[in-house]
């Protein structure tokens, strides 16, 4: 059956989408070929893989990107525009009804990539031009994003269906039950090691491609990520593996962090331009391609979420004699502007007065950049007795970052889970609103069988008021409240499927 449908939504993606994807894709492809008829080409390999990287752009995944990273955590704040679902996620009322818990959006990459994993070999016999190695790089890029797409899942919801072969739909999945939070790490880790050998060093000199396409190094990145997440006491490996992925990046020579010296200078090539020598692997707006930022964040009558009025005062910190000259970039006029609490380093221009129009709404979304191998790695570094190198590593993002003295610290380099902690904080500041910091807190609160249960603890409930923030807080104490419910669409459609245990 598969062979004799036509597998639009992939073709269609660059089709509808085309007038963007023009910068990078000379070659799309046309509706209505079938599977049997598609996958004749070099270029019909490349298409395709490039129809993963657009439905990767698709705005409701973005924006869960941002609500599964963020909500629940300490630095947002809602409005008065703020939908009910959002207000009920951030409250911990995660009901198995509301949208916010639906993947399909995830599992739509995720098919694409599996098309591409499962149509491409098949192109060797029909293609004399194409090389086992230009097949295993396309390869390579597809299970990159796979994993990236899983990773998301698993740290979201727990346990996940492992759907590894392309359906007849990208929006539905096979009848699967769930499969365990280690076999989907171990499918994450597998992928992961195909695509570090295989994936391409660089696409030339086109920034969109380099920073916008699954390379080696991004490879490395999510690597780093992975490995921290699974390391405990019980797996005290994956430190070292963390260590060795991010100084494959490091000692690249390919990547830096952009000088902070001039704020607005900093501003414009991290964020408003995008594809900076510090980025790794970001989705690509343009004109064409627009995100959704601007209505959640910048529309002055309709925007859903603001920084929590506790950013500037607590994370950052506000210098008493020159608060204009004398401040943390990375803080007003970088994340934030202070005088409303606008949550600006996606909406925001190097000029502090002027937002974003609706048309510009274009800023890229970023997965990984420099600063966070050197604080990935800094962590690891904690975790393996070397203590003093993860300090080293903090002290050089905060002094691009020009940190303010009030929040400098200095834990004992002995003590990992001191200097670990201090780590967390930092990347609360580098990487605000960036859909890290609950998977941030998350990571570290669990690590060893939750010995830091109290790293989630002091972050949810924050900006509830009166008891609403107990009560918030003792919900989260049961650590299966700690994943999504699967939603009830879901369940109802594949009878497979289990309730997450919290929400039974």
């Amino acid at each position: 059956m598969i062979k004799n449908i036509k597998f639009t939504t992939l073709l269609l993606l660059c089709v509808l989408l085309s007038s963007s994807c023009k910068k990078w894709l000379e070659l799309k492809p046309q509706d209505g070929i079938v599977r049997e008829d598609y996958w004749k080409t070099q270029d019909q390999i490349r298409a395709a893989v490039i129809g993963s990287y657009v439905s990767l752009a698709n705005n409701t995944l973005v924006q869960d990107f941002f609500d599964w990273g963020e909500l629940r955590t300490d630095m947002i704040a809602t409005t008065a525009s703020t939908t009910t679902e959002e207000v009920d996620y951030a409250s911990a009322n995660l009901l198995a009804t509301r949208s916010l818990t639906k993947w399909n959006a995830v599992y739509s990459v995720i098919n694409n990539c599996n098309t591409v994993i499962e149509f491409a070999p098949g192109v060797l016999k029909y293609d004399s031009t194409l090389t086992q190695e230009q097949l295993n790089a396309y390869l390579a890029e597809a299970r990159g994003l796979r994993a990236l797409m899983y990773f998301y899942l698993v740290r979201t919801f727990g346990e996940a269906p492992l759907q590894l072969t392309a359906s007849s739909s990208d929006t539905k999945i096979q009848l699967l039950p769930k499969s365990s939070r280690e076999d989907i790490l171990k499918q994450i880790v597998n992928d992961l090691d195909f695509a570090h050998q295989y994936a391409a060093f660089s696409f030339g000199t086109d920034a969109r491609q380099n920073k916008g396409r699954i390379t080696h190094y991004a490879v490395c990145a999510i690597q780093a990520d992975v490995y921290l997440w699974m390391a405990s006491s019980d797996h005290p490996e994956y430190y070292d593996d963390c260590i060795k992925a991010c100084d494959e990046v490091i000692n690249s020579g390919s990547f830096g962090l952009i000088d902070g010296s001039l704020q607005t200078d900093w501003y414009n090539t991290l964020y408003y331009n995008g594809n900076s020598n510090e980025s790794i692997f970001e989705i690509q707006f343009d004109s064409q391609l627009l995100n959704p930022f601007y209505s959640m964040f910048g529309d002055a009558s309709k925007k859903r979420f603001t920084a929590a009025p506790t950013v500037m005062d607590q994370v950052y910190t506000i210098d008493a004699t020159d608060p204009i000259n004398i401040k943390d970039i990375r803080g007003d006029g970088g994340s934030v502007r202070a005088t409303d609490n606008v949550i600006w380093k996606f909406i925001g221009t190097p000029n502090i007065n002027a937002i974003r129009t609706t048309t510009q709404s274009y800023a890229h979304w970023f997965f990984y950049r420099y600063a966070d191998i050197l604080l990935l790695k800094a962590e690891a570094l904690a975790w393996t007795n070397k203590g003093q190198d993860a300090l080293d590593l903090v002290k050089t993002i905060r002094d691009r970052a020009r940190a303010l003295p009030t929040t400098e610290e200095f834990p004992d380099v002995n003590d990992p889970e001191a200097v670990t902690e201090y780590i967390l904080r930092e990347r609360a500041r580098e990487f605000a609103f960036e859909g890290k910091r609950w998977f941030d807190v998350l990571r570290c609160a669990k690590r060893d069988n939750y010995a830091h249960l109290d790293l989630i603890l002091s972050v949810v409930g924050t900006n509830a008021a009166g008891s609403k923030g107990q009560l918030i807080q003792s919900k989260y104490s049961d650590i299966r409240s700690h994943y999504l419910p699967i939603n009830i669409d879901e369940l109802t459609a594949d009878k497979n499927l289990v309730q997450n245990p919290f929400y039974q």
